[in-house]
């Protein structure tokens, strides 16, 4: 289980390598993506809260990259934050997610990423449930929910 401290060390030190990588042309991805999910996804842009397909929904399944179809989340690990954007406790995989400081809009936080596509994803706070303590705080603009990967 990832901790605030794996999370930190990952923005600092690099992050874990992908299962694979998936590389296109800013026009290959203008193709595939509508514009609002071009600029949430590949120029760290965000939805404003509370609009989101994905916050107030609890349907069991998979959440995938919009971008590379990679599994980030799983459904048993969302929750309900009050943040206005869909939150996750834990990826599906430690090396799902890359992790950078984001020194933006004049506060220091950690950006969290497809690790397979660079999508910009959202971020990750340490105020999150109990055992992991994290909140990743995501886009729903960049998630696809795929209801055939439910739990048995």
């Amino acid at each position: 289980m990832l901790t605030w401290k794996n999370v930190m060390d990952f923005a600092v030190n690099g992050n874990p390598d992908p299962d694979r990588r998936v590389e296109k042309s800013e026009a290959e991805w203008h193709k595939i993506l509508t514009p609002e999910q071009f600029r949430i996804t590949r120029n760290k842009g965000t939805e404003a809260p509370g609009t989101g397909a994905h916050c107030n929904v609890f349907d069991e399944g998979q959440y995938n990259c919009l971008c590379c179809g990679t599994p980030l989340f799983d459904s048993t690990i969302k929750f309900k934050s009050s943040s206005g954007w869909p939150s996750f406790t834990q990826p599906i995989k430690e090396n799902a997610i890359k992790y950078e400081k984001d020194i933006s809009f004049g506060m220091v936080r950690v950006e969290v990423m497809c690790n397979v596509c660079d999508a910009h994803l959202g971020h990750v706070f340490p105020d999150g449930p109990e055992p992991s303590g994290l909140r990743y705080c995501v886009n729903s603009e960049s998630l696809v929910l795929d209801t055939s990967k439910k739990k048995i």
